[in-house]
């Protein structure tokens, strides 16, 4: 699979990008365990053209991390343009657009999934985009606004023909938010399109090698992009890949290994963003990288309270002592 010249190789494996989540100490991770592409947390126009500090500090990448890719948000035109040109300095391998994003306080003002409900303007900001920047640029969205305006088969078409280089479909709709099944059918129906030549990538509810296999073969689309199903399994990647090569499952990690992984990961947050903030950030994923130990609840209170980073790393350590039999499944 191929965007613009990036060549991502066969069945490639991406990270969606998450707010909140996918900053560098996660990307890091996700990108030893072999995740093909990568993205910025969301990005937003308007407070990347204020030079709002937080906005800008997510703009800043390393040249281990690629290829990577800059996310932006926003609902008017002449702002993403110049927030497009703005992130184009910062040197990523391609720029994408958010069409996607269901949370309220975005798409309730045209942003994100908002743009479903006016495709004219989506179509119209993303051939301005495409042609202000030199870098290739791909859009991510949904099936539509609702069950009533499943209207991706069409979006494609025109998005593809304001000039992106690929797409990235949800199998949902704005209004299902995160709830119920994702809908692969549609997006094999863009893929499938005769008149489709872009690269289509399926996202939704793939948590599992054996999942990511059958999308793969049924709908026959490019590339795969996961994105709650990292959440505290970064190596999702790496179990993917390996049932995508082997046909079988990849041995699981041992509670020794996910313990140096979650000081691994602490370390680089605290690096990145300091303390206390890199031990604010990294409580939801110290959590989750043991979820299903018993008799958590007095050790996961000390992860979520301690701002002592030597604690943590005690913590970390003690519960290799205490589980060192415990088997995942």
């Amino acid at each position: 699979m191929q965007i613009g010249n990036i060549d991502l190789g066969e069945n490639p494996l991406f990270l969606a990008p998450m707010e909140d989540v996918t900053d560098p100490s996660f990307r890091y991770i996700c990108k030893h365990f072999g995740a093909d592409m990568m993205y910025t947390e969301f990005v937003s126009s308007d407070g990347l053209i204020r030079d709002a500090r937080k906005t800008v500090k997510k703009l800043e990448i390393e040249d281990s991390e690629r290829p990577i890719g800059i996310q932006l948000y926003g609902h008017l035109t002449d702002a993403m343009v110049q927030a497009a040109l703005i992130a184009e300095e910062a040197r990523p391998d391609l720029i994408d657009v958010n069409f996607g994003c269901p949370v309220r306080k975005i798409a309730t003002r045209g942003a994100g999934a908002g743009m479903l409900c006016n495709v004219p303007l989506m179509v119209e900001m993303t051939k301005a985009i495409v042609q202000a920047v030199k870098l290739p640029v791909t859009v991510k969205t949904r099936l539509g606004w609702d069950e009533n305006s499943k209207n991706i088969v069409d979006i494609a078409e025109r998005l593809q023909d304001a000039g992106i280089a690929a797409i990235t479909i949800h199998g949902r709709t704005r209004a299902q938010m995160y709830s119920g099944e994702a809908d692969w059918t549609l997006i094999g129906a863009v893929k499938n399109n005769p008149r489709m030549y872009i690269p289509v990538i399926g996202n939704g509810d793939i948590n599992s090698g054996e999942k990511a296999r059958e999308m793969f073969d049924r709908y026959g689309i490019d590339g795969m992009m996961i994105g709650r199903a990292t959440y505290g399994r970064p190596w999702i990647f790496a179990e993917i890949r390996h049932y995508l090569q082997t046909g079988e499952p990849m041995t699981p990690l041992t509670i020794a290994q996910k313990v140096e992984l979650a000081k691994m990961h602490l370390a680089k947050s605290v690096e990145y963003k300091g303390v206390p903030v890199g031990i604010f950030e990294m409580r939801r994923h110290l959590t989750n990288y043991f979820k299903g130990l018993p008799d958590f609840k007095k050790t996961r209170m000390k992860l979520v309270t301690s701002l002592d980073i030597n604690e943590l790393f005690e913590t970390l350590h003690g519960i290799v002592l205490e589980y060192a039999a415990f088997n995942f499944l």
